[in-house]
């Protein structure tokens, strides 16, 4: 089989994540950099005598927002680029999705005989806490996905059609 990271369908899906991861370090650092900049100019109309009500809680909160975006950004785009090297050398695995709490799931792959006491479906738990991509892979409950082992017990999934993947990671028992 050859390599996920060959299907074009998942080269579409790793740039749409890499361009969401550097988004978010954009934006954030756009928040960073206006925070000091409203500060720098808050505390000189200040030393003029002119006060701006409120001006340094909008300060304190563009920066510490852009801090968090800063954060999430690299985190995503480090995630993103783990994605790529692993998925470079790993093929699908093809099975199916079953929903096992609000964002744990199990992964049935081909083959899975739920019969057999000696075979365990794969069981993630999301790495989202975003509700809208909790409820994205719920809705596909039953069907057929492709999922790929990624690391440090990391898998990522996704489905025909769906213009994403899902990062999840295996549950303790």
């Amino acid at each position: 089989m050859p390599p996920a990271g060959e299907d074009p369908h998942t080269r579409t899906a790793l740039a749409a994540h890499q361009a969401g991861a550097l988004r978010w370090l954009g934006g954030g650092g756009i928040a960073v950099v206006l925070g000091v900049l409203l500060g720098w100019a808050g505390t000189a109309l200040a030393d003029g005598g002119r006060r701006v009500p409120g001006l340094g809680l909008l300060v304190i909160a563009l920066v510490l927002l852009g801090i968090a975006g800063v954060v999430a950004g690299t985190g995503a785009l480090l995630r993103t680029r783990r994605w790529h090297r692993a998925l470079a050398v790993t093929p699908w695995q093809r099975g199916r999705l079953r929903i096992a709490g609000p964002a744990v799931i199990a992964f049935e792959p081909e083959g899975f005989d739920e019969l057999d006491p000696m075979q365990e479906p794969v069981r993630l738990q999301l790495l989202s806490t975003a509700v809208w991509r909790t409820r994205a892979v719920q809705a596909l409950d039953g069907g057929e996905v492709r999922a790929a082992p990624v690391g440090d017990g990391q898998w990522v999934l996704t489905a025909e059609g769906l213009p994403t993947l899902y990062g999840a990671r295996l549950t303790r028992r």
